[in-house]
C-alpha cells in the first residue's frame, strides 16, 4: 500500500481548509484534495472590470465566532457597502419607492409576524435537538400563506427574503427562525449578518492566510469518485483512478455533489434522502458596472417576479457604479446578456446603463451544483444532525450541513473546526 495519511480532507472550501490546517498543526499527516484549480470552494474572489469582486460567498460578521476569530488572528478587517437611503420594492405589480425607513415601516410588522416564534422554537439555536421539530416541516411558503396577507403585503415580505430564497415552497422556514433566534430574535440583525460586511482583501485573502499556516499536502484538480471505509482505513479513489489511503476522511463538499461520489458503507437512509433531494438554492450573484455615478439604492422583488430580486449599490469604480445583484433563479437571466440585465435593473431605476457584468454560475459548476445551503423542510432537525455524526472513519463538514449558520461562511468554518477536533480525538485514542 502507498503512503497512509492520517487524514484525507476532500474539498478545499473554507471548511476543508480549516480542518486540514487544524489537523496539520497538531502534527498529523494530511492531504487536502480539491477538484477545482483553486481553493475557496463557493467563495470566489476574482478580478473583473479591473477590480476584485466576490462572486460567491462574501459576507461575514463579528457575531460569527469562528470566522471572527480567524479574521482577528490574521489582522484582517471588514468594511460595509455604500450607505443607502433610497429603496425600491416591487409589490402587487408596481414598483414603489421611498426611503429605507419608508420601506421598513411597511416591512417590519410583516417580518415580525413571520418570525414571532423564533426564540420559542429555537431557545438554544446552536442545539436543534432542544427544539420542537414540528416547525421544521413547514416551508417558507406554508408560513407566509398562514399569515393571510394581501398581495401587496406578501410581495413586500417575499421581496425582503429574495436575497436568500430560490423557492419559498422548497426551502424550510425553520432555518430562518433558527438564524433569527441566533441574533436574539432580531430579524434585522440576522439580515445584517447575512448580507452586509465584506472582508478587506476578499475571501481569497482569508483563505490564503489560513492555508499559509497549514502543512497539509494540497492537491488541486483532483476530483474524487469514491470513498471506501474498510474499518481499518479509508481509500479515496480519484477520477484518475488513483487510490489515496488515510486513517480518516473528512468530506467537506456541497451536498449537491455527493451523489456523484460512491460512499461505502452506505450512508443512513435519511442522509441519502437529503443528498438525493438536493440543496434547493439555484440562485446567482451578478455584479454590474453601471455607467456614471448612481445614487445608492436597495431594490427588492419577490422570487419569480423579476429576473433580479435583490440589488444594492456597493461601491464606485473609476467614475462608474458597481451594483451587486442577486437572482433567485439563475436560469431566469444570463449574466453576460447586458441588455437583459439592464432591463431587469431598469424595472427599479429607469436610467441605469449597464457597461459590463461579472458572475459565476454555481448551479452549473460541477463542484457546487447549487448556491448557498438551505435546508428543505424536515432536514434541519432530521437528516442534517445524522450527517454531522461520524460514519465509521468518514466525517462530514461544510456549510450545507452546519448546525447553526448553514449557508454562511461561518457555518462552513464551524463544521471544519468540529470535524478536525473529532478526528484528532480519534487519532489520539489510537483508532
Amino acid at each position: 500500500m502507498k503512503e497512509l495519511f492520517d487524514v484525507a480532507v476532500i474539498g478545499a472550501g473554507m471548511a476543508g481548509i480549516l480542518a486540514a490546517r487544524d489537523l496539520s498543526q497538531k502534527g498529523h499527516s494530511v492531504v487536502l484534495l480539491e477538484g477545482r484549480d483553486r481553493v475557496g470552494g463557493r467563495t470566489f474572489t476574482t478580478e473583473a472590470f479591473g477590480t476584485e469582486l466576490e462572486l460567491g460567498g462574501t459576507y461575514v460578521h463579528w457575531t460569527h465566532p469562528t470566522i471572527w476569530h480567524e479574521l482577528q488572528r490574521h489582522d484582517i478587517s471588514v468594511f460595509p457597502p455604500l450607505d443607502s437611503e433610497k429603496a425600491y420594492w416591487l409589490a402587487d405589480g408596481d414598483v414603489h419607492s421611498g426611503t429605507m425607513n419608508d420601506y421598513y415601516e411597511a416591512l417590519n410588522p410583516l417580518m415580525s409576524h413571520l418570525v414571532h416564534d423564533a426564540r420559542s422554537q429555537f431557545p438554544m439555536p446552536f442545539n436543534v435537538s432542544a427544539s420542537a421539530n414540528d416547525v421544521d416541516q413547514e416551508s417558507l411558503e406554508d408560513r407566509i400563506v398562514s399569515l393571510g396577507l394581501s398581495a401587496y403585503e406578501r410581495d413586500i415580505l417575499e421581496g425582503a427574503m429574495s436575497g436568500l430564497v430560490h423557492s419559498y415552497r422548497e426551502q424550510g422556514v425553520a432555518q430562518l427562525l433558527q438564524g433569527v433566534s441566533g441574533t436574539f430574535g432580531d430579524y434585522n440583525g440576522f439580515f445584517e449578518t447575512a448580507s452586509f460586511w465584506h472582508i478587506e482583501g476578499g475571501t481569497k485573502r482569508l483563505a490564503a492566510a489560513m492555508m499559509s499556516e497549514s502543512t497539509a499536502t494540497l492537491r488541486l484538480q483532483t476530483p474524487v469518485q469514491s470513498i471506501s471505509d474498510n474499518g481499518s482505513f479509508v481509500t479515496v479513489t480519484t477520477r484518475a483512478d488513483e487510490d489515496i489511503h488515510a486513517r480518516f476522511v473528512i468530506t467537506a463538499l456541497p451536498i449537491n455533489t455527493l451523489d456523484d461520489i460512491t460512499i461505502k458503507p452506505e450512508l443512513p437512509a435519511p442522509v441519502q434522502s437529503m443528498i438525493g433531494s438536493k440543496n434547493p438554492v439555484m440562485a446567482s450573484k451578478i455584479y454590474v458596472r453601471a455607467k456614471g455615478t448612481i445614487e445608492p439604492f436597495n431594490a427588492f422583488a419577490p422570487a419569480g417576479k423579476n429576473p433580479i430580486n435583490a440589488a444594492r449599490v456597493e461601491s464606485r469604480y473609476e467614475g462608474d457604479t458597481l451594483i451587486m445583484c442577486i437572482c433567485s433563479d439563475a436560469a431566469a437571466i444570463q449574466a453576460n446578456d447586458h441588455e437583459a440585465v439592464q432591463e431587469a435593473l431598469r424595472k427599479f431605476v429607469p436610467e441605469i446603463e449597464v457597461v459590463d457584468t461579472a458572475s459565476h454560475d454555481w448551479g452549473t459548476d460541477e463542484f457546487s451544483q447549487g448556491g448557498w445551503g438551505w435546508y428543505r423542510p424536515g432536514n434541519l432537525t432530521g437528516a442534517a444532525p445524522l450527517m454531522r455524526q461520524r460514519h465509521g472513519r468518514i466525517f462530514f463538514a461544510g456549510s450545507d450541513i452546519a448546525s447553526l449558520g448553514a449557508g454562511f461562511i461561518e457555518g462552513a468554518m464551524q463544521t471544519g473546526v468540529i470535524a478536525a477536533r473529532e478526528v484528532a480525538t480519534a487519532l489520539a485514542n489510537g483508532e
